[in-house]
């Protein structure tokens, strides 16, 4: 009996489901919304990060940043690491809008506050914790549904408002637990946003900057231009400076790229360079879907184009079925062991220029 497309694009649909559900949990559909500007003044209680349940990673508490995926080859050593993460996850709060702060994510919902524990501390903050004490304030982070709005002002102030409880957690872990240690900035997606504005408050011209090992702004679109004196990594064991890149499939242009992409910096996870040059799946190190029990070499390659990351098809049983054209929720999970080699590269050279 010939099996019909319906039928597989159904199968695939659900396969898609099992492989990256767990991996995250961010939607990339389109979102209306009945609630508008106006609406931004209905906001949840702000946290108070002087106590320890608004961080969602800490060190001196067990949580899912402790993790490492595989079966015991890795181990994490935040117990003796030399520097710190300061970790900003993504979106999470995708789902309906809660009439009493339609805008914002309540620090306090529990159910929430699981979800981005499981999907996105688990499957990408881990990734330092062989290098560093990873720290993750819990943020009123802002509904996917900002990015969607068609309102500028929406846009701006929402998210200038959720980095405010970001900015704030920042100074209370340097007045309190940094002691002068190194930095990692590290972000995804709307963490990327405000990631960028707190480099820039915090780090530019400033003092800080001498901490700064490394910034991991991944998931954005950002201009090689974005600052003024923190430069782009070039360089595999380059430190102070940033890094990004947004994974596409080859030949997938999406909407409005030249606006978007038109003059983006984009560093090969692969390769750690900015340029164009081909690194085939030989190189991939280990990737992650699902199953953190298991990490998969050879899962992914990449190249540089057009201020994009283009991977060919994912190299794993049943991969086939996907075709994606956006690969933005596993900007993390397909390059997995590559980032986590590479921070303790940049904290190795870190600390070898930095010695006393």
């Amino acid at each position: 009996m010939a099996i019909s497309s319906t039928y597989v694009k159904c199968f695939a649909y659900f396969l898609l489901i099992s492989l990256f559900s767990g991996a995250f949990s961010q939607t990339t559909k389109k979102f209306k919304s009945k609630y508008g500007r106006d609406d931004l003044d209905l906001t949840p209680a702000p946290p108070d990060y002087s106590q320890i349940k608004y961080w969602i990673a800490h060190p001196d508490v067990e949580d899912m940043a402790d993790l490492v995926p595989g079966k015991g080859e890795l181990k994490e050593y935040q117990e003796t690491a030399e520097a710190d993460v300061f970790f900003i996850y993504p979106t999470i709060y995708t789902k309906k809008q809660h009439k009493d702060h339609p805008w914002f994510a309540d620090v306090n919902d529990e159910k929430l506050n699981k979800e981005i524990a499981t999907s996105t501390i688990k499957y990408q903050a881990t990734v330092f914790n062989a290098s560093a004490k990873v720290y993750a304030p819990l943020y009123r982070q802002a509904h996917i549904g900002v990015y969607y709005a068609e309102n500028l002002p929406l846009k701006v102030e929402a998210l200038d408002f959720a980095y405010q409880d970001v900015k704030k957690a920042f100074q209370y872990y340097l007045d309190n637990w940094n002691n002068g240690r190194p930095i990692i900035i590290a972000s995804h997606s709307q963490g990327t946003n405000h990631a960028v504005t707190l480099l820039r408050d915090f780090f530019e011209s400033k003092a800080l900057m001498n901490q700064l090992v490394a910034a991991y702004i991944i998931g954005m679109p950002l201009d090689k231009g974005t600052f003024s004196y923190i430069p782009p990594c070039e360089d595999p064991k380059d430190t102070s400076c940033w890094l990004t890149w947004n994974t596409y499939a080859r030949d997938y242009y999406p909407p409005n790229h030249d606006f978007w992409y038109g003059d983006a910096l984009n560093v090969n996870p692969l390769s750690w360079k900015t340029d164009t040059t081909y690194v085939s799946w030989g190189e991939n190190r280990g990737g992650l879907l699902k199953n953190y029990k298991k990490i998969r070499p050879g899962i992914a390659d990449g190249q540089n184009i057009d201020g994009m990351l283009w991977i060919n098809k994912l190299r794993f049983f049943w991969s086939f079925l996907i075709n994606w054209d956006r690969y933005h929720v596993v900007d993390y999970n397909l390059f997995y062991m590559n980032i986590r080699d590479n921070v303790e590269e940049r904290v190795t050279r870190y600390l070898e220029e930095n010695k006393d």
